[in-house]
């Protein structure tokens, strides 16, 4: 199996929130060209799950005008200013909902988004310890509800339906084995 070569790139169109690409690729282990395929050109993102001192995993809710509905959410976003991930999460989840911690994040890994059409990777946080330290500073559009939700309640969403952000929910996934992970050597 061979990577595909490209034999032309061009852009569709740019913006300060993504790009997308139309590349002519050949396949060389079948012979066959591809005139026109499309890549969705993105900045990494970050998100983490957020738990207070009482268990409770701090959720955000927005509209999502892509699937034009109201999604639970955790706090996410991408770099600025040439931030670390852990300095845009940190950042982020106080913009979004006035949470912090005083302890650094908890790297819980990074992932492809859609690699057949998508460039870019989400790095998952785990925020322990967050207080509520002032109220939010939204972006001019975003309007976003906060929730405190317990932790153990958080799979039963999962389940309903009613969580149902990919990003979110394989945050909230590796966060909980780590959790379990930590709690079964004792070192909370």
């Amino acid at each position: 199996m061979q990577k595909w070569k490209v034999l032309e790139r061009s852009y569709l169109y740019k913006t300060p929130h993504g790009n997308l690409r139309k590349d002519k690729c050949l396949i060389e282990d079948k012979n066959h060209i591809i005139d026109a395929y499309h890549v969705n050109e993105f900045e990494n993102w970050v998100n983490a799950v957020v738990l207070t001192d009482q268990e409770e995993m701090v959720l955000i809710k927005q509209y999502r005008h892509g699937a034009e509905g109201f999604f639970y959410e955790i706090p996410a976003g991408k770099t600025e200013y040439r931030e670390s991930y852990e300095q845009a999460i940190q950042r982020e989840v106080l913009e979004e909902t006035g949470y912090q911690t005083n302890t650094s994040p908890i790297y819980l890994g990074e992932f492809f988004v859609n690699p057949a059409t998508q460039n870019n990777k989400v790095i998952s946080y785990l925020m322990l310890h967050a207080v509520k330290v002032k109220e939010q500073d939204l972006d001019v559009g975003e309007v976003i509800d906060i929730f405190k939700i317990p932790f153990e309640n958080v799979e039963k969403l999962v389940k309903t339906g009613e969580l149902q952000q990919l990003f979110s929910v394989t945050a909230f996934c590796l966060a909980k084995n780590y959790l379990i992970e930590i709690n079964t050597k004792g070192r909370i």
